[in-house]
């Protein structure tokens, strides 16, 4: 495994293995990684012949106040865990390097960003957009590797790929779970020991929706309300940021599950956001 510090140096990495005929697979990420992370490198390495990882906290997607001074790091034992995994490069870039002195290129997509996470973190998904759109730019992988938990960033990463002709073959991986069902996420070492225990409510009070929708209810509203009384019961110390139920091919809101939709939630515990999701296939 090689570690490249530059954009250049990515560059020719990757055009190498180009020209030898292999396919390149990206998996970005903000680094401390868990096993999400790793379940990704394994669907990259499934889907391509050289892989190679991004390690960048990206000031640009953080707002004022949230916490890209606290966002856990560890870089030693990202790149060990990466070696394990059989990582071909990694490529930990310095916001130097990507926001030079009088950067001023942002990447926006228009329209999905106005509901979920997008309404209260005002351009987030800008900062997403514009440091995916330089990693494609610079890598051009043939495939990259995301998660589903981050399922608006997702959708609207899909988007950024059709809309501008990258040509990328986009692959989600499922949403890993800890064995009381919380959805993995480096932010949860953050948590504290009472906070920790009643987050493991957020997938309990999915799955008492889905099972509600399994049965016919079809009413957004609905679901939604039972989201929220069981986060209420289960996660006294959660606040509530939102839940919603939207459409997944367009993120707006829906008053049935009249189409494929993604029931959705942000809570906050203490100075932690966290987020979780399922997607309601309506048959």
């Amino acid at each position: 495994m090689i570690i490249l510090k530059s954009a250049d140096e990515v560059r020719s990495w990757s055009r190498a293995k180009r020209l030898n005929g292999q396919i390149v697979g990206l998996v970005p990420t903000m680094g401390y990684l868990h096993d999400a992370h790793l379940s990704l490198v394994d669907i990259a390495n499934e889907h391509a012949d050289a892989v190679i990882v991004s390690i960048f906290v990206n000031p640009a997607q953080f707002g004022p106040g949230e916490d890209y001074e606290s966002y856990p790091r560890d870089e030693e034992r990202d790149l060990e865990l990466c070696r394990e995994r059989g990582v071909d490069a990694v490529w930990i870039p310095t916001s130097d390097e990507m926001y030079p002195e009088g950067y001023a290129t942002y990447v926006e997509v228009k329209g999905l960003d106005q509901h979920l996470c997008g309404a209260s973190r005002p351009n987030h998904f800008r900062g997403v957009t514009t440091i995916v759109s330089k990693l494609f730019y610079v890598v051009q992988p043939d495939v990259a590797v995301f998660g589903r938990k981050d399922a608006q960033q997702a959708r609207i990463l899909e988007k950024l790929n059709d809309d501008l002709q990258f040509g990328i073959k986009i692959i989600l991986g499922p949403t890993l779970r800890e064995e009381d069902g919380l959805a993995m996420s480096s932010r949860n070492v953050r948590l504290t020991a009472e906070h920790r225990a009643e987050a493991a409510a957020l997938n309990l009070a999915l799955n008492k929706a889905v099972e509600q929708f399994e049965n016919g209810i079809k009413s957004t509203e609905y679901l939604v309300d039972t989201v929220r009384r069981t986060i209420k019961k289960k996660a006294p110390s959660g606040a509530i940021e939102y839940v919603e139920v939207v459409g997944w091919d367009d993120l707006q809101p829906r008053e049935s599950v009249d189409r494929s939709c993604l029931l959705a939630m942000a809570v906050r515990f203490g100075n932690v956001r966290l987020i979780d999701n399922v997607r309601l296939e309506n048959q």
